[in-house]
């Protein structure tokens, strides 16, 4: 590594998710620059940023509507704690999200990032029961379910490679069979029914212990972008009701526009009880997060000074992150980028079609723009090396294990997304050549 940053990298930083005994040898990048869908490294090379920067990029980089709204937000007011005061920012964003969320959602907690908001969302979760005379130690979830890396939130998630170290340290919780794994052959609704009824027998025999179902709805990202069918989410919704167990959708990865609508949710007619939500909701400019909560769960909060929320951090709904989100918000509408988003997931779908039956692909899985490749194994690592390959073809993005991952900015045009699918093609030249 000649590269100065490389190296005082390579001394001094322990990165998220990494292994940092093939790092040095992985031709990792700096990244010095972005516009738009593009991002820029150390050697002027320009690349289309086809995973959204970890899913979070909404519009582009350096989108100057958002950067103006943090400057003038930052000329009258930086910070202020959220811990019984206010500012404008914030309740002008709690308003905007109720407003276009599911009509059982009245109530918004601020929280940092994605995992910070299902950690929030679980403890109000089992602690509202608790005032409502229900103690309920007990989450069910779902096996290849992912929703942060924090202690509550990996008790509720269900990656064996992520999550088995810490399970002698977790909260106490069942698991259900993904309804993304289906046998060959079984179609999605089959398989939705027979994890239903695996859920349903689940919760005759432990329900009164249950606090609360938590799901990623249609798509589990983390888990290779294992998609459902929405009557797996009806089903959810249905039992847990029916046993007496909040529904909490976490739509950190699936939310603001991912799947083609505002809300996964949508598709499926449901209204959970707690929806999470994180990524892009700044445009993934700014670290924020949000739980939107029932007004039964936020009641169950009112009375003396122990049946408290005592939950909450620092920078909760720091006012330069709320103004991002705000401005966000506002360009989603401006721009009708939900709109859009589905239109990208629908020509994703259709370009993508000739590599369906390529003997290199077992298969790919999408839904609006949320998108996973998965490839044959050759050799080792062969999903990082297809990524890796398509670098040369001027486009980035991350695996997860053999499945390569495309969830673009969803301001992006035609001929970026054009190259973004021959990206994949010449990836997968390279690797199997």
């Amino acid at each position: 590594m000649t590269n100065p940053v490389l190296q005082a990298d390579q001394r001094y930083v322990w990165h998220p998710f990494t292994q940092h005994a093939w790092w040095p040898d992985d031709d990792p990048l700096v990244i010095t620059g972005g516009q738009g869908v593009w991002l820029q490294d150390s050697d002027g090379q320009r690349y289309i940023d086809a995973f959204s920067s970890l899913w979070v990029t909404v519009h582009g980089h350096n989108e100057p509507r958002i950067t103006e709204a943090i400057t003038a937000q930052a000329q009258t007011l930086d910070h202020s704690t959220f811990l019984g005061f206010t500012h404008e920012p914030g309740v002008r964003l709690a308003q905007e999200l109720v407003e276009r969320s599911p009509a059982s959602l009245d109530r918004v907690f601020f929280a940092g990032d994605g995992s910070s908001a299902v950690e929030a969302g679980i403890k109000m979760a089992y602690q509202a029961k608790l005032q409502q005379g229900q103690r309920r130690p007990l989450f069910v979830h779902v096996a290849q379910g992912y929703h942060g890396d924090t202690l509550g939130a990996v008790s509720v998630g269900g990656i064996e490679v992520f999550h088995h170290t810490y399970r002698p340290i977790l909260l106490s919780t069942r698991m259900v069979s993904s309804p993304g794994v289906r046998a060959p052959g079984q179609s999605p609704q089959d398989r939705a029914a027979e994890v239903l009824a695996e859920l349903r027998t689940l919760l005759e025999e432990v329900g009164p212990q249950v606090c609360a179902v938590v799901v990623e709805p249609l798509v589990q990202a983390a888990g290779g972008m294992l998609t459902h069918d929405v009557s797996f989410l009806q089903g959810v919704r249905t039992v847990s009701r029916e046993f007496g167990a909040y529904l909490l959708t976490d739509e950190v990865a699936t939310g603001i526009g991912r799947t083609g609508t505002m809300w996964a949710v949508e598709q499926a007619g449901v209204e959970p009880d707690l929806l999470t939500c994180g990524k892009g909701l700044t445009g993934g400019v700014l670290p924020l997060s949000a739980v939107l909560a029932s007004e039964e769960i936020f009641d169950a909060f009112h009375g003396d000074g122990s049946q408290t929320f005592f939950h909450g951090h620092s920078f909760t709904a720091n006012p330069l992150c709320a103004a991002a989100a705000l401005a966000n918000l506002a360009l989603i509408d401006e721009r009708s980028t939900i709109a859009h988003a589905a239109w990208i997931g629908d020509t994703l779908g259709q370009s993508l079609l000739p590599l369906a039956t390529d003997e290199r692909v077992v298969e790919i899985r999408r839904i609006g723009t949320m998108t996973g490749i998965e490839v044959r194994p050759h050799g080792q690592r062969t999903g990082f090396q297809v990524c890796l390959a398509m670098r040369e073809a001027g486009v980035l993005t991350r695996p997860l294990g053999d499945v390569v991952i495309l969830m673009p900015p969803l301001g992006i045009a035609e001929p970026e997304l054009r190259q973004v699918v021959d990206a994949v093609q010449h990836g997968l030249d390279r690797v199997y050549t």
